[in-house]
């Protein structure tokens, strides 16, 4: 059994602008309103570092790239270590489409035992977050595609 949010947008830009949009790290504090501030060489295996609001102040969250190929997924999250209380899998994915826009979906799934107490305290918090993600990426894909 799971926690998932999964959302999916057509963004009037080619694909390169929205992988650009969501691999241009250092920019999200610019456009994102949940995460605030991130970091990663976005490399398999290394961390990425997040400043994230869920609650009124962010709080800093570390995970791990777990898959990065360029154009078209980005796969992030907790691998819940020995107790696998949290187990947390984040990606972005985009395709082409033939008239030159995107489709970009963003999927996060959370499971592990501690997964229904985290739902049941954070479920709106993390709905808004990710809604406000995917629409900040597209309103930063059209800004760059003027």
């Amino acid at each position: 059994m799971s926690f998932v949010i999964s959302l999916e947008r057509v963004i009037d830009a080619p694909a390169a602008t929205v992988w650009q949009v969501i691999t241009d790290l250092p920019r999200y504090g610019e456009w994102n309103p949940f995460c605030i501030e991130c970091r990663s060489t976005l490399v398999p295996g290394d961390p990425i570092h997040m400043q994230v609001r869920l609650l009124s102040r962010p709080q800093a969250q570390t995970e791990v790239i777990f898959e990065h190929v360029p154009m078209s997924h980005l796969c992030y999250g907790l691998d819940g270590g020995w107790s696998r209380a949290i187990v947390s899998n984040r990606c972005h994915r985009i395709e082409a489409l033939a008239d030159g826009r995107t489709r970009y979906r963003s999927h996060f799934e959370l499971s592990g035992w501690l997964m229904p107490l985290v739902r049941r305290l954070f479920r709106r918090q993390l709905q808004r977050g990710f809604t406000g993600m995917t629409d900040g990426i597209v309103a930063q894909a059209l800004r760059m595609n003027r």
